[in-house]
């Protein structure tokens, strides 16, 4: 058996990002907004992946975070990829994600050796929070952006970093938890 899976660490959402939201979600039909309560960074996207392999991502994680502290994080502005002309996607920011872009670099090589290829552009500390599917209100949708370009929405303690496994509906992804990987000693 196969499942969409992916390496992440939880981004909780709080009163400032819960607001962001609910205004993205009023600002036009064109978004499909990620709940809150789903929020991650994505460390690494694997696409689908053999159950049986579970084991040896795991260790694969193990062995790239073994040396990783919890550490705050703190999420900060917005924006769109690839630019607020032509959106498809809609993220906020994360400061202080340097550990966890230290650490990309081991887990591209050691997961290339299991067959999952390398991201060719470089890693860039973002949680996704809309994706873009049509063109209707897309500019109530940039000028709301431009408005919270540089907003705090909270700081938080990241302290594991998880396989994930995303299940697509008509609703949008649902991500469940394949294992857990706590950080520090």
């Amino acid at each position: 058996m196969t499942f969409r899976g992916f390496i992440a660490v939880d981004v909780p959402g709080g009163p400032a990002l819960d607001a962001f939201a609910a205004g993205l979600r009023k600002a036009s039909p064109s978004l499909k907004v990620v709940d809150t309560d789903q929020l991650h960074l994505t460390v690494k996207f694997l696409g689908y992946t053999e159950e049986g392999l579970v084991p040896e991502i795991v260790t694969t994680i193990r062995e790239a975070t073994a040396d990783l502290r919890p550490f705050e994080a703190r999420v900060r502005g917005t924006g769109a990829f690839p630019s607020l002309g032509r959106m498809n996607v809609i993220w906020v920011g994360v400061d202080g994600a340097e550990p966890i872009a230290r650490i990309t670099d081991s887990l591209e090589a050691s997961l290339e050796a299991l067959g999952f290829p390398r991201e060719r552009r470089p890693w860039k500390a973002h949680v996704t929070l809309a994706r873009v599917k049509g063109r209707q209100d897309l500019d109530r949708v940039r000028r709301i952006l431009e408005v919270h370009a540089s907003e705090e929405f909270g700081t938080h303690t990241v302290d594991a970093v998880h396989l994930k496994k995303s299940v697509l509906t008509p609703q949008g992804a649902v991500y469940s938890v394949v294992e857990t990987l706590r950080l520090g000693p």
